[in-house]
C-alpha cells in the first residue's frame, strides 16, 4: 500500500518494509530499477528531462538501498521481483517500459519470469549484468568468482575504499570525470546497507539467468558500453539470439542474415528479437555519460521512432 510520507514517495511492501521511489511527470510509465550499490538517484539525468517529454518516470530504490528499509536477510533476484511487483501493484500501472541497469537489468529478467512480464510493455537492459555477472563453465564471459570474493571481503573491511574503486571504474574515463560526481556516486553506494551490498554480490556471483532469458515475450532492447569495465560487452551479445542483434559502433554482428562484423558468438538461445544498441564513448555509466543518446534511444524504442541503428525499427516512422 502506498503511505502518505514525503509526498508518497514511500511505500510499504511486504513484511513492512518501506521503498523509496520517485514518481514524476505524467504520460506513459516508465519503471527504472538501479544497480548494486546505488538508489534510484542515480538515474537524474533521465528524471529531470524524460518528464519534460511527456513520461511518467518512477525510480525504485530496492530494499537494502538508498533510502528503502535495510532488512537483515535475503537479498536474491526473487526478492527484488517480488518487491517490483508489490510497487507496479501499488501505484497500479500497466503497459510499463521496464528499465534495469546492471543488477537492476538481471533482476528485470527475473521478474519477467518469474511473474510472465505481468504489464510490462517494453523490456530495456542497460549494462547488463546478465545473463552471468561471472564467468562459469560454457560461458567464459563477465568476471571471475574469486574477484567477487575478494569485492565482498573489502566490503566487510574497508567498504568507502570498495565504492571510491567502483565509482573510478564506472567511466571509460574516470580522469575525465569531475571530481565532485565521483564524490557523489561514492555517497549514493555508502548510503546502502553494507549487507544487502554484500549480499548482492553473492547474488551477482552466483546467479545463472541463461535458461531464463528465451522466455522472455516482449520488445527488448539491450544498451551498452563498449568500454564497460564492470559487466563486458560480450554479455549483451549473449543475451540476444543469433542473426538478430543489431548494434551500431564497431561489434556490431548481425542484421537478419546480413553479417556485419565478426565478434564474440552470441548464446545458442537469447531473448527473441531483442536488439543491442552499443555506447561507443561510455563504459558501464552511459546513463551519464552519454545521457543525450541514452533518453533519445529510449524514447524511440517506446515510440517505435527511427533509431540511429538504422535496420532495428525498419524503415523510418518520423
Amino acid at each position: 500500500m502506498s503511505i502518505n510520507m514525503n509526498h508518497n514517495e514511500f511505500i510499504e511492501i511486504r513484511d513492512k518494509n518501506i521503498l523509496h521511489i520517485r514518481d514524476w511527470g505524467e504520460g506513459p510509465e516508465i519503471v527504472f530499477i538501479p544497480g548494486w550499490p546505488f538508489g534510484h538517484e542515480m538515474f537524474e539525468y533521465q528524471f529531470t528531462q524524460l518528464p519534460q517529454r511527456g513520461y511518467r518516470c518512477i525510480g525504485i530504490s530496492m530494499r537494502g538501498f538508498g533510502k528503502s528499509s535495510k532488512p537483515w536477510g535475503e537479498y536474491t533476484y526473487d526478492i527484488f521481483a517480488d518487491d517490483l511487483l508489490s510497487v507496479i501493484d501499488s501505484l497500479s500501472l500497466t503497459n510499463v517500459t521496464l528499465v534495469g541497469f546492471s543488477m537492476g537489468a538481471a533482476i528485470a529478467i527475473r521478474y519477467m519470469t518469474r511473474y510472465r512480464g505481468d504489464r510490462i510493455a517494453n523490456l530495456v537492459l542497460c549494462s547488463a549484468a546478465a545473463p552471468c555477472f561471472t564467468a562459469r563453465t560454457g560461458f567464459p564471459f563477465g568476471v571471475e568468482p574469486g574477484a567477487v570474493d575478494s569485492l565482498i571481503t573489502q566490503c566487510y573491511s574497508d567498504r568507502a575504499r570498495l565504492n571510491a574503486d567502483f565509482g573510478k571504474k564506472l567511466f571509460k574515463d574516470s580522469s575525465s570525470v569531475c571530481p565532485q560526481l565521483l564524490d557523489w556516486f561514492q555517497s549514493l553506494g555508502m548510503e546502502a546497507s553494507p549487507f544487502a551490498t554484500a549480499a548482492c554480490l553473492a547474488t551477482l556471483r552466483d546467479t545463472d539467468l541463461r535458461e531464463e532469458i528465451p522466455f522472455v515475450h516482449v520488445p527488448t532492447i539491450l544498451f551498452h558500453g563498449l568500454h564497460d569495465q564492470i559487466c563486458p560487452f560480450k554479455l549483451s551479445e549473449a543475451l540476444t539470439s543469433p542473426n538478430e542483434a543489431v548494434l551500431t559502433g564497431e561489434l556490431a554482428i548481425a542484421a537478419g542474415s546480413e553479417t556485419i562484423s565478426t565478434g564474440a558468438q552470441p548464446a545458442a538461445s537469447g531473448i527473441t528479437g531483442a536488439k543491442v544498441i552499443s555506447f561507443e564513448n561510455s563504459g558501464h555509466a552511459l546513463f551519464y555519460e552519454e545521457s543525450e543518446k541514452f533518453n533519445a534511444e529510449l524514447i524511440n524504442f517506446i515510440e517505435k521512432k527511427y533509431s540511429r541503428a538504422e535496420k532495428f525499427f525498419g524503415p523510418a516512422t518520423r
